[in-house]
This record gives structure tokens, C-alpha cells and sequence, in this order.
């Protein structure tokens, strides 16, 4: 049934005047929310009752609070429950984190001490492990370190004296802590994308930086709020040590109230303390979860301090504007100094397979220095798979690939060739760039700091220098003014134009693309593939899987079509587009051209 509205009856006049008629002198009148409105009141209703009861009740003993408060004994235990606090919270995390890159290494047994360690102080109840540690020397006597199968005793100390109650209070928390933090470490190392570390792995970044600079700030956005739960439950966990008779906090009040029996408003001058501390660590909370939130707003608004700060600060953006207009209005690659000659790529006979699905098949392929290879294929023909293995991303099980006579992933020695250790590959792997599919731009960086981290940290680049190369290939790629932009802030076409310059930024000689405008709308893929346009220009080894036929067609010298984990096909493009010889490539370029 048609719904159909008849306007031929309505005179044009009334039409034209209901149309143009003017609200601005109208009122208005908000929309009411009376739901609102009984929840307010009764919400003011419970505050107002629980503060009237609370503060004119006598017996709550006020006076008695505000004799206590400051008193002496008071602040001298607070100072003990700080110093525990931030003693355990500073030792606790850094042995967490290390028991969770242990947790999380390649060394089985490594892991398995991490998780046997971790297992074992999570389930002794904290109060007993504090009892075990201050009776330690009734199992050992003494601490007693020697040098193995001499006699030779270099320490020699009582157990006693070394455990004070101080010391076993502090270790009891360590170790308590360290377990719990360990797997919420583990956990934000968990939450990070595995692209990330495939695109640091691909800039050769040493595997320490790796963790510390990429992986690590990242998993802090999903470390923090656990992990100060964990510390605010730490500061209230130090009430705990009572059983070791250590005058903290929560001990020193029990004391003064057992002598004058004002139990409730000494329990209270606890409780405000615990309620300063918490405050304190909340707010810090609130300003370090700022801190690590970079890039992950598009609009982030300024902390007030920063908002102080920044007014002292210059730009990078006005030092831009301050060079000379040539420098920074350059476009394309054609005549650009900064790229390296490229190198030929032989693949050799490899294989490789994910459990039993065999993805490649004793693949064979050589592409000269210089040459540009369009590689084509129906999806889970192993397309991407080759390309990895290529910058040693995916280890293949059979077969050998040279870049520029190098083997990638082993060292020749005569007749033998050893397996390159992880720091050697990542040194090897700087020649070899890679631009991925989805970007892996690290957004916790600006686009300079994605830029300069890898030539500072892999080619030993001052800074100085890499911010210079770093401005001349975003002027290149016609992203200048995007230096201090975040990657959440840019397009998807400029993303991966600075993944492009990232890549280029360590002057590799080998460069690979994996499907690079795949995960772009239609209208932002023209703007990468003019970049890569100008890049076959140069004369670096260029290797694209991609999608896109009439790019292939008008940019390759070569033209690769795989399917099932083998090359059915090799040829200039000419050849390979109008006159395919194998069926199953002319069956393919039927569907997509």
C-alpha cells in the first residue's frame, strides 16, 4: 500500500509563508525529566540525613578526632604506611614486569618458573606469608652466601638480625605484589595488536626498545586502572603488618585506643588518613592515565599543567613555517638523494606451513635490483605469506632467500650456515622494508616520532639528522603538516603515507608492500598509489601484493600470479594481462578485469 500526500489543494502563498516564517522570537521551553528530578531530591535527601546524624551524633567523638589527628604517634605510623606503600609499589611492579616478560618469553622453562612463582604467592594468603618471613630464622639461621664446592664463605649473617620486622613487612608486600601485578601486566602486554610488533620487528628495532618504547607504553592503558586498584589495595594491605608488631598506621591507632578506649574516633582518624591516601593516588591515577592516552583521542583535551607548559613551548609546526618555502614544497621521489639503490631478491625453493595447511610450496622467484613486482592472487593463495618471508616475519620450513647475496635469517660459514640469532635478523631486517596492509602506525607517537625512532635506534642517526629526513619524506608525501599529528588524527590515506615514509625513513633497499590500499575507501587509494608511483621511479626493489589490476598493469615490470601456495606464473605485464598462458590465470584476470 502507497502512502501519497496531495499538495495541489495548498494556495502557493500559504506555502511560501509557512516556510519562511521566523522562530527567533519564539521562547523555549526544555523538556522536563520529572524521573530526574525525585532521583536528585532523594539522592540530596540521604546526604543531607547520613552528614546530620554523622556530625551531631556526640558520640563519634570529634573532639577526640581533632586531638588525634596530627598527634605525633599518628604521623609517625603514616610515615611507615607511605614508605611500605611506595617501597612494595616500586619494587612490586618492577619484579611483576619482569615476571611478565618472563611469562610471556619463548624460554619454556623461564615461563614456567614465571608461572610456578606467580601461582605460589597467590595462593598463601598474605598474613601467613607476613608470619613465615618474621619466623624465617627459625628454618634458616643464618643468610649464608659461598662460593660452590670451595668452603670459601663471602656472607655470613644472622637471619634475625637481617629480617627485621621493617624488612620482613617490606618483602612480604614485594612478593605479595609482584605476583598479582605480574598478570596485569601480562594482560595489557596481551591487549597490545600483534601488528604492532610485527611493524617494529620490521624496522629492525633492537627487541629491548621493542617492548620498552612500542609495547609496553602501550599496554599501560590497559595496566593502569588494575594496577592502581592493585597499589590502593597495597596501602590498605599494610594494615596487615599489625601481626608483626610494626608500628604503622592501623597499629599505632589500635595501641592509643586500647589506653584511652576512644575505639570509634581513633578507628575514624584511621580512616581519614586511608581516605587522604587514596585521594592521592586516585588524582595520580587520573593524570598518568592522561599521560599514556596519546594518540588514542582524536581531541584530546589539555591537562592544566600542560595547558601551562605548552605556552612555553615552540611548535614543531612554526619551525616549519619558518624554512624556506622550497624546503618543504617538494613533491614525489623522482629526484630524491635519499633513497638507496635497490638490491635483487632470490627466493629458493621455501615452504611453508601453518599446522597442516601447507600456505607455500617450494616457491622459486628472482626479481632484479631495481625492479618493481606486482604480485597477484586469489585470497589464501600466499601471497602475504611470501612477502613476509621475504623480511624474515614468518620463518619459512625449507628453502633459502637472498637479498643482495645475503641470506635472510642465516650467516654462511664454508659448507654450513648457522641461524642468525634475533638481534642479527633485525639488523639484516632494516634493509628491508615493509608497509602493511592495516598501517601499524604506533599510536601512542606523533608521525615524527614514528618516523625518527628506527634511524636513531637501528642506523644510529642523531637526532638532529632524522628529523631533517623526516620532514623531507613527509614534504614527499605531501604531509608536512602533519608532524605533530597522532595517527588516530589522520585519514586512512595519509596513515599510510606516513607508513610509507616510516618505512622509507631507514633508506632500505628492499622495499615491501602487503595489500597497501586494501583497507582504504575507494577515493583515498588513488593518493597512495601515486606515491608508490613515484617510488618505482627511483630505482629501490619494489615487491606489492595487491588488488589492483590497472595499478599492476601501468606500474610493474613484473607480474607474479600465485594460487595454492605456487607461482603458476611469471611475466612482463604486457604479456601476463593480454595473453596469459596458464588457465587458471586467464580464468582469474576474466573476473577482475
Amino acid at each position: 500500500m502507497a502512502i501519497t500526500t496531495d499538495f495541489a489543494g495548498i494556495e502557493p502563498g500559504r506555502r511560501t509563508a509557512e516556510h519562511s516564517q521566523d522562530y527567533s522570537r519564539h521562547r523555549i521551553e526544555p523538556a522536563r525529566h520529572p524521573g530526574r528530578l525525585v532521583g536528585t531530591v532523594f539522592a540530596a535527601i540521604v546526604v543531607v540525613a547520613v552528614l546530620y546524624s554523622t556530625f551531631t551524633n556526640p558520640r563519634w567523638g570529634w573532639s577526640v578526632f581533632a586531638d588525634w589527628f596530627f598527634a605525633e604517634p599518628v604521623l609517625a605510623g603514616l610515615g611507615r604506611t607511605l614508605l611500605l606503600t611506595a617501597l612494595a609499589t616500586i619494587s612490586g611492579s618492577v619484579l611483576g614486569t619482569a615476571l611478565a616478560l618472563a611469562r610471556v618469553s619463548k624460554s619454556p622453562l623461564l615461563s614456567g618458573l614465571s608461572w610456578g612463582y606467580v601461582w605460589l604467592l597467590r595462593s598463601i594468603p598474605l598474613i601467613v606469608l607476613l608470619l613465615v618471613l618474621n619466623n624465617l630464622g627459625y628454618l634458616y639461621e643464618t643468610i649464608r652466601i659461598a662460593v660452590p664446592f670451595t668452603g670459601t664463605v663471602l656472607v655470613d649473617y644472622p637471619t634475625v638480625q637481617l629480617l627485621t620486622p621493617f624488612a620482613a613487612a617490606f618483602l612480604g608486600l614485594t612478593l605479595n605484589q609482584s605476583a598479582f601485578f605480574s598478570e596485569i601486566v601480562r594482560g595489557g602486554i596481551l591487549s597490545v595488536d600483534q601488528g604492532q610488533l610485527e611493524a617494529a620487528a620490521a624496522l629492525g628495532l633492537p627487541r629491548r626498545r621493542q617492548v620498552f618504547r612500542i609495547v609496553l607504553p602501550q599496554a599501560m592503558r590497559t595496566i593502569l586502572p588494575t594496577g592502581f586498584n592493585e597499589i590502593i589495595g597495597l596501602a590498605k594491605s599494610t594494615s596487615m603488618v599489625y601481626v608483626l608488631a610494626l608500628p604503622e598506621l592501623f597499629y599505632t591507632v589500635q595501641v592509643i585506643y586500647r589506653r584511652n578506649l576512644e575505639v570509634i574516633p581513633l578507628l575514624m582518624v584511621a580512616t581519614a588518613w586511608y581516605l587522604v591516601i587514596m585521594t592521592v593516588l586516585s588524582i595520580a591515577q587520573h593524570y598518568i592515565e592522561r599521560y599514556f592516552s596519546k594518540g588514542a583521542v582524536r581531541n584530546p583535551v589539555p591537562l592544566p599543567f600542560q595547558s601551562f607548559l605548552f605556552r612555553f613551548r615552540r611548535p614543531l609546526q612554526a619551525q616549519i613555517a619558518s624554512t624556506p618555502a622550497q624546503a618543504v614544497r617538494k613533491a614525489g621521489f623522482s629526484d630524491a638523494p635519499l633513497l638507496r639503490a635497490g638490491a635483487p631478491v632470490r627466493v629458493q625453493g621455501i615452504s611453508k606451513s601453518f599446522g597442516f595447511l601447507k600456505v607455500l610450496d617450494a616457491v622459486d622467484l628472482y626479481l632484479p635490483a631495481g625492479s618493481v613486482t606486482a604480485i597477484l592472487g586469489p585470497s589464501g593463495s600466499g601471497k602475504s605469506t611470501l612477502l613476509r618471508s621475504i623480511n624474515h616475519l614468518e620463518r619459512v620450513d625449507s628453502g633459502f632467500i637472498a637479498v643482495d647475496g645475503h641470506l635472510v635469517g642465516y650467516r654462511q660459514s664454508g659448507e654450513t650456515l648457522y641461524e642468525l640469532k634475533e638481534k642479527d635478523i633485525l639488523k639484516r631486517r632494516a634493509d628491508i622494508g615493509m608497509v602493511f596492509q592495516n598501517f601499524n602506525l604506533f599510536p601512542h607517537l606523533t608521525v615524527l616520532e614514528n618516523l625518527i625512532e628506527a634511524p636513531m635506534q637501528v642506523r644510529g642517526t642523531d637526532r638532529g639528522a632524522a628529523v631533517e629526513l623526516a620532514r623531507e619524506l613527509l614534504a614527499r608525501v605531501g604531509l608536512t603538516d602533519k608532524i605533530d599529528a597522532y595517527p588516530r588524527q589522520l585519514s586512512g590515506g595519509q596513515q599510510q603515507r606516513v607508513a610509507i615514509a616510516r618505512a622509507l625513513a631507514l633508506r632500505p633497499k628492499v622495499l615491501l608492500f602487503d595489500e597497501p590500499t586494501s583497507a582504504l575507501d575507494p577515493e583515498l587509494v588513488g593518493e597512495v598509489l601515486d606515491v608508490i608511483k613515484e617510488l618505482a621511479r627511483t630505482g629501490t626493489t619494489l615487491v606489492i601484493v595487491t588488488h589492483e589490476i590497472g595499478f599492476a598493469r601501468e606500474v610493474a615490470d613484473t607480474v607474479v600470479f600465485m594460487e595454492g601456495g605456487h607461482i603458476l606464473e611469471v611475466g612482463p605485464p604486457a604479456r601476463i594481462f593480454s595473453r596469459p598462458e596458464h588457465p587458471r590465470t586467464r580464468e582469474f584476470l576474466a573476473k577482475v578485469l
